[in-house]
């Protein structure tokens, strides 16, 4: 599925770079120790959740797993995120799990290899997700002959007696074109049709939907208990995105049972699993969440929402607060037959990441202003929660800038981390010159978007000296950058 692309693109250059001393950078604001909670980051440096498609089937870390973190703790971020790891135990691909203690133990592994790997220095969160039932995208006749539920109504459009058989119906449905089979369908089942079967928090008619706000709670509680058995710092409570909780948050949800339809009722739910989570791991263990800053589609939470949520979340003691932006499904692409929709390649995906083939504002800090609003009314009504600010910063002076204006107390880069996991160290000691810079191109959200290993275009192709480098599945990239002798822990 091709991303959605502004109208108008304009190909933007990477802004220049000037790269500061050692002992600038030692004084520098993004390299000043930051309190979230009870735990202190050495520095405002902040790796955030990325997905990297290693885990087992199974849902447990592997070796490509603790390979993939220990290559992003060399560069010893002051936060390091592991990637949304689910909170069930449900089968959802190389996805890590920590829905029952048995993950426990391989979880620990992968804190002691990032503690080992940065020689303490990098403090270690894990995200906690929840998503519903997503289906892949049916081929007509097997839609149609075997997921649609024949309903009555189907019956009656079709000119059948209520008292027809199914397979009747379902052979004159198949008889049907496009537009005769719309009229026939209710929107729900077209969806399901052309682009696969979805679950929305407002399917209250199922019950397991209905239940989510009395199962939720002691779920995410369970999971970070966990993680705070395996010895993680904190957790990072997903609420961004196209997600379970995000779609609580949206102002899409018109739940009517206390849950949603109003800007308190949409909070409930988000406030009750952080109270559940505090209540089970206490005040000495970290617990912040990732939300979004803007949804970017029509009918969606825009940023006087976010300001709104992240008082909330501030006024109920979480730690940090982290902005993300769009990613949802509800203006996704299409997905090919046997594809799964996939909620980053609409507008809303576009807004999220951002390439250099740009609208006039360009990729660069677009999730600042919105940021930036959120900080001011968390300090305005009298809180100091740190807030982390992320989405297209790739410099040192771009992050200065951000800490300075206000518009967030850390800074976090993905892209630009996953292009060189050592540039935060490159950068402190001196030698920025050398930092390897994103392209901001999405090669890696290619990737991601097939579920493939993902991986950087400016470091995968494996060198002939190397033969030794860890391979992908398909044997044609390595998995981890090549290494960088580290200054600060050699």
């Amino acid at each position: 599925m091709a991303m959605w692309q502004p109208p108008s693109k304009i190909v933007h250059p990477l802004p220049p770079a000037r790269w500061p001393s050692a002992d600038e950078a030692a004084r520098a604001r993004w390299f000043q120790p930051a309190d979230v909670g009870p735990v202190c980051l050495r520095e405002r440096t902040w790796v955030p959740a990325m997905v990297p498609w290693r885990a087992s089937e199974s849902g447990d870390v592997t070796p490509e797993v603790l390979a993939w973190y220990e290559r992003f703790a060399r560069g010893c971020p002051g936060a390091l995120v592991v990637e949304a790891t689910g909170i069930r135990d449900v089968a959802s691909g190389p996805l890590l799990r920590i829905g029952e203690d048995r993950f426990v133990p391989g979880l620990s592994t992968l804190v002691e290899t990032v503690r080992r790997a940065s020689g303490g220095r990098t403090r270690l969160f894990i995200q906690l997700i929840d998503f519903l039932a997503l289906r892949r995208r049916p081929p007509r006749d097997k839609y149609l002959a075997q997921f649609l539920r024949v309903r009555p109504a189907h019956k009656t459009a079709l000119g059948l007696s209520i008292d027809a058989g199914d397979d009747d119906a379902r052979a004159r449905l198949a008889q049907l074109d496009d537009a005769g089979l719309r009229a026939v369908l209710d929107a729900r089942e077209w969806e399901a049709l052309e682009r696969g079967h979805r679950e929305r928090v407002t399917d209250v008619h199922l019950p397991h939907v209905a239940r989510l706000p009395a199962e939720l709670p002691g779920l995410f509680a369970a999971a970070a208990r966990r993680a705070r058995d395996a010895g993680f710092d904190g957790v990072e409570l997903h609420y961004a995105h196209a997600y379970t909780m995000a779609s609580f948050l949206s102002r899409t949800n018109d739940r009517a049972d206390g849950y949603g339809g109003s800007p308190d009722g949409r909070l409930r739910l988000p406030l009750e699993v952080f109270a559940a989570v505090r209540a089970q791991v206490g005040a000495g263990f970290a617990v912040g969440c990732r939300f979004l800053a803007d949804e970017c589609i029509p009918g969606g939470s825009d940023p006087s929402d976010a300001v709104r949520h992240g008082v909330a979340f501030a006024r109920a003691g979480m730690d940090f607060l982290s902005l993300s932006r769009g990613g949802k499904f509800d203006d996704a692409a299409q997905p090919q037959v046997g594809e799964a929709v996939y909620p980053y390649t609409g507008r809303s995906g576009y807004e999220c990441m951002p390439t250099v083939r740009s609208d006039a504002a360009g990729p660069f800090g677009r999730n600042a202003e919105a940021t930036r609003a959120v900080r001011l009314a968390v300090r305005a009504n009298g809180f100091q929660t740190p807030v982390v600010v992320c989405g297209g910063i790739g410099t040192f002076d771009h992050a200065e800038a951000l800490l300075a204006d206000g518009t967030a107390d850390i800074v976090a880069a993905a892209r630009q981390s996953l292009a060189d996991p050592d540039w935060f160290a490159k950068v402190r000691a001196g030698r920025g010159a050398e930092v390897r810079r994103c392209l901001y191109t999405n090669y890696c959200e290619a990737l991601d978007q097939q579920h493939r290993e993902v991986t950087c275009q400016l470091w995968d192709r494996p060198a002939p000296d190397d033969p030794l480098a860890a391979r992908s599945r398909d044997g044609k990239r390595r998995l981890v950058p090549p290494p960088w002798p580290n200054p600060a822990i050699a």
